[in-house]
C-alpha cells in the first residue's frame, strides 16, 4: 500500500509517517530526508541537488522524482511507503503517479490530517516561550508557510479526492487518537 500523509505544515505529519513506518513496516519516504540524503551519500544525483542548492535554487520537480523513484526502487519499499510532505504540488502529484504507475503501482490512500491553523500558530508561540521552538518556528514563518500550503498544496488534496482516495482525521486529537484514527482507516484498506 502506498499511503500519502497530508496536512498543512505542522499538523504531525512526519510524526505519524514513523509510527505507520513502525507499525506497518512501510517505508517513510520524505522528500526532504531523501535530498540530504542523496546529497551526503554523493551519487551523482545527490551532487546535482548539491549544486542546485549551493545557488540557491528550488530543486525541480524531475530532480525530486527521480530521488523519490531511486530511493522507492529499494527492496523494502516492495510493499509500499509512506509519502511525507509531498507530493506539494499537482505537477508533483501528476508525476508521482506517472512514477508509480511505470512499476504497476499507484497511491491507494491519502489520510488528511485536518488541524485549525489559528491553533497551530498557538503552539509555535507556545515553544517558542518554552525555548523549545525549532529554527523554522517563529509565527511569521509558520504563518508564510500555511499561506503557501493554502495556495500551492490544497489543491493537492483536491486532486486525490476526484480520485476517491482521501480519509480525514483529527489533527487536532492528541497523537495517540491520531494514530487509532490512522489505524482504523488503515486496517479498512486492503494491503
Amino acid at each position: 500500500m502506498n499511503l500519502v500523509l497530508f496536512g498543512p505544515p505542522g499538523a504531525g505529519k512526519g510524526k505519524q509517517a514513523k509510527i505507520v513506518t513502525e507499525k506497518r513496516g512501510r517505508p517513510q519516504l520524505s522528500a526532504g530526508d531523501m535530498l540530504l540524503a542523496a546529497v551526503a551519500a554523493g551519487s551523482p544525483l545527490g551532487r546535482e541537488v548539491e549544486k542546485i542548492l549551493a545557488a540557491g535554487n528550488l530543486v525541480s520537480d524531475d530532480v525530486v522524482i527521480k530521488i523519490i523513484a531511486d530511493r522507492y526502487d529499494r527492496p523494502d519499499c516492495a510493499n509500499g511507503a509512506v509519502f511525507d510532505g509531498f507530493p506539494r504540488t499537482i505537477p508533483q502529484a501528476e508525476a508521482l503517479d506517472t512514477m508509480l504507475a511505470a512499476r504497476g503501482r499507484k497511491i491507494d490512500l491519502v489520510v488528511e490530517l485536518k488541524v485549525d491553523e489559528a491553533i497551530l500558530l498557538a503552539r509555535v508561540e507556545q515553544r517558542i516561550g518554552q525555548g523549545i521552538a525549532r529554527a523554522d518556528d517563529n509565527p511569521e514563518t509558520v504563518k508564510n508557510r500555511l499561506a503557501v500550503y493554502r495556495r500551492d498544496t490544497k489543491a493537492v488534496l483536491d486532486f486525490y479526492q476526484k480520485q476517491g482516495k482521501v480519509q480525514t482525521v483529527d489533527g487536532m486529537a492528541p497523537i495517540d487518537a491520531v494514530t487509532a484514527q490512522i489505524g482504523a482507516i488503515l486496517d479498512g484498506v486492503p494491503a
